[in-house]
């Protein structure tokens, strides 16, 4: 055990109850508008649209054909490697195509097209499954086959993630529950209307790393979050459940940030969580391997938050994946006001998207659409040399320098930069008062580090 562990243990025995990391940034959270608003089930769409490609890795492949009629919970595309993931229809109907379609990332990528019966039928098999009487390797085929990703966006395959190689010995089990993006209150719902899911998704993630207990992390701005949750450790007696405070920040939720907040443990340049011994959950994606379990669900459904000041009357949605984005817009009494930018995701990671038009996927997190007045119309300015970039940066880069090796083009220098650590959560570029985006400075060097790799492999 490390000093900032014993540091953290020491702390939670005296009371203090709020852990954080050094650097980021305090923008408006924007959450009051959501926060108190009940989840409502929207009906999916007439014509349900599964793009192949809803994860990092390779796209799914399509196991159906046109004309094929297919059930609710039936799996339409299957994983195509490892790093992948399964694909299942939302709703039963009959598939009507499979082309392209335009994506969310703003160009067109295959998709399956299946024209709603509105039945509902679901596929038969579909039956709950008892976790508690299964080895670990029956556990993670089960998560595999449910096709659960990381739901607060990244999109990683979860089974890859319960995976680790031998020598990576996992001691802490991480719930994500910060939602440290302004307007996004999906997961902040879904611990106050179905803490039940996320308790028994935890236990699962325990059992796969055989161990006695988890954690739950929630940011301090969502106080009835965390007064249910500890509700729920006080009565679990199969494994402890420590819930813990952290503060009200921006990344906190960024997994890296979690680990040494929660742990006390920094996860190294170039490394991942496990090689810190650590593993991250977000809270729909542990509520996700729950209802593999409870109902027997595929990653059919998931929370959306609907927001931003266009919208006339920000909500909650259940959404099924493959609804149309525009219909969750309608049921929130569309945009009250043009919209000048509309953000699949949060305001600071998510991606602007070219229409709305497109389909809700695994990792839609929230809908966000922004009036002109709300765009930054700054006009860019000289570096100031002020080091608020610097100074707000959670992974402890020099975008200021990155900016200028890129513009030198110092490939050796990014490299000692550390460029590819950057976890584009945008800090910077808040900060900065002359309007430099670095951050689009430092994506650019990424870019081009990883090119040159790949010029060298090849």
């Amino acid at each position: 055990m490390n000093m900032s562990e014993r540091i953290n243990g020491l702390k939670r025995k005296l009371g203090f109850r709020t852990f954080t990391f050094a650097g980021g940034i305090h923008p408006d959270d924007s959450k009051e508008t959501t926060c108190s608003k009940s989840i409502i089930d929207l009906p999916p769409s007439e014509e349900m649209v599964f793009p192949l490609s809803q994860h990092i890795g390779a796209p799914a492949v399509p196991c159906v054909a046109v004309g094929d009629r297919v059930f609710m919970g039936q799996k339409i595309a299957e994983a195509g490697g490892y790093v992948s993931a399964h694909i299942h229809s939302s709703v039963s109907g009959e598939v009507v195509a499979i082309e392209p379609r335009m994506h969310h990332t703003g160009v067109k990528m295959n998709s399956i097209v299946i024209k709603n019966d509105g039945a509902d039928e679901l596929l038969p098999e579909i039956q709950p499954k008892d976790w508690r009487k299964m080895s670990v390797k029956e556990i993670v085929d089960v998560v595999r086959e449910a096709g659960v990703v990381g739901m607060g966006g990244a999109t990683f395959p979860t089974h890859v993630k319960l995976s680790p190689p031998p020598d990576k010995k996992i001691e802490y089990v991480i719930v994500n529950g910060a939602e440290c993006e302004p307007y996004l209150t999906s997961d902040h719902r879904a611990m106050l209307e179905t803490p039940e899911e996320v308790i028994e998704g935890l236990k699962i993630l325990v059992k796969v790393f055989g161990l006695q207990e988890g954690y739950i992390a929630i940011e301090t701005n969502k106080p009835d979050a965390i007064a249910v949750m500890e509700e729920y450790a006080a009565k679990e007696t199969e494994i402890k459940i420590n819930v813990v405070r952290v503060k009200t920040k921006y990344p906190q939720g960024s997994e890296k940030h979690l680990i040494k907040a929660v742990c006390g443990r920094e996860v190294p340049p170039g490394k991942l969580p496990m090689d810190v011994g650590a593993v991250v959950d977000n809270i729909d994606t542990c509520a996700a391997i729950a209802r593999a379990f409870m109902y027997g669900f595929p990653v059919i459904m998931r929370i959306v938050t609907v927001s931003g000041d266009c919208v006339a009357e920000p909500s909650n949605f259940r959404i099924r994946v493959g609804t149309n984005v525009e219909d969750a817009i309608k049921k929130c009494g569309g945009f009250q006001k043009p919209a000048a930018k509309v953000i699949m995701g949060g305001p600071m990671m998510g991606i602007s998207v070219p229409d709305t038009d497109i389909p809700i996927v695994k990792g839609s997190s929230g809908i966000l659409g922004f009036s002109e007045a709300m765009l930054h119309g700054k006009v860019k300015q000289n570096c100031l040399r002020c080091g608020k970039c610097v100074e707000g940066c959670p992974m402890n880069l020099l975008p200021n320098v990155i900016k200028e090796a890129l513009a030198a083009d110092d490939t050796e220098k990014l490299e000692k930069l550390n460029v590819t650590d950057c976890i584009q959560c945008g800090s910077c570029a808040y900060v900065c008062p002359a309007e430099q985006n670095p951050l689009q400075s430092v994506r650019t060097a990424r870019a081009k580090l990883m090119k040159q790799k790949q010029e060298v492999k090849k």
